[in-house]
């Protein structure tokens, strides 16, 4: 039974080759769980379970301060450079399957880079994928995460300006989801302040879906 002093939040991130999925799980973990780094191929094979310690005043419900627990679930990237969209899928499927079965998804974060374009295939092509992967509800349950915001960022755009600048694509995209968005810095480690300010926001993504999560089955399909 989890301790009513804490609560605990389950999230997977999703994305392309090189968007900083991995390196983003580990700045909400707080830690190097996942193996992050420049490569001509996929880095990401299969999926690994992060969990952080225990993060104080962060949340509070009901008037009491309770302790958070942050779960990342990291996976391959779809495309892969090493792997077809049938593997992924049954990877990712079986291990949300494995970890979140008994409590629940969250949110999964779509991975997107901030100093790239969103075309209109790849977008197609990621939410069909998020689709086959969560279901019909896949919209409640999703979020993304903006990275190489610093890049933007040094390019002269403000949040603001960067989304009043973006692809219909992109903005397609970011209303599906009910504007649940957060510009992400991969340029160096995520501070202990910045870290919280991101755990806050998804906090509140979870709370206007009113806490409620996607529960995961099997699938031999």
């Amino acid at each position: 039974m989890e301790d009513s002093s804490e609560m605990t939040i389950n999230l997977v991130v999703l994305g392309r080759t090189q968007t900083g999925k991995s390196a983003a799980g580990n700045s909400l973990l707080g830690s190097s769980d996942f193996e992050s780094h420049c490569s001509p191929n996929s880095v990401t094979t299969c999926c690994s379970l992060g969990c952080s310690c225990r993060i104080s005043g962060i949340i509070r419900r009901n008037g009491c301060e309770l302790a958070l627990r942050v779960r990342v679930l990291d996976t391959p990237s779809y495309p892969h450079s090493g792997l077809s969209k049938e593997q992924v899928r049954d990877t990712v499927r079986s291990a949300l399957a494995q970890h979140f079965r008994e409590e629940g998804l969250h949110l999964a974060l779509l991975v997107l880079r901030a100093d790239l374009p969103l075309c209109p295939d790849e977008s197609d092509h990621t939410v069909e994928f998020i689709q086959e992967l969560l279901g019909p509800t896949w919209k409640d349950f999703t979020a993304v995460l903006l990275t190489h915001a610093d890049k933007a960022e040094e390019a002269g755009f403000s949040e603001e300006a960067y989304l009043h600048s973006a692809s219909s694509t992109l903005l397609s995209l970011l209303s599906s989801v009910q504007h649940k968005y957060i510009f992400l810095d991969n340029q160096k480690s995520i501070i202990k302040e910045e870290r919280a300010i991101v755990l806050r926001k998804l906090l509140n993504f979870i709370r206007q879906n009113n806490y409620q999560v996607l529960l995961l089955k099997h699938s031999k399909e």
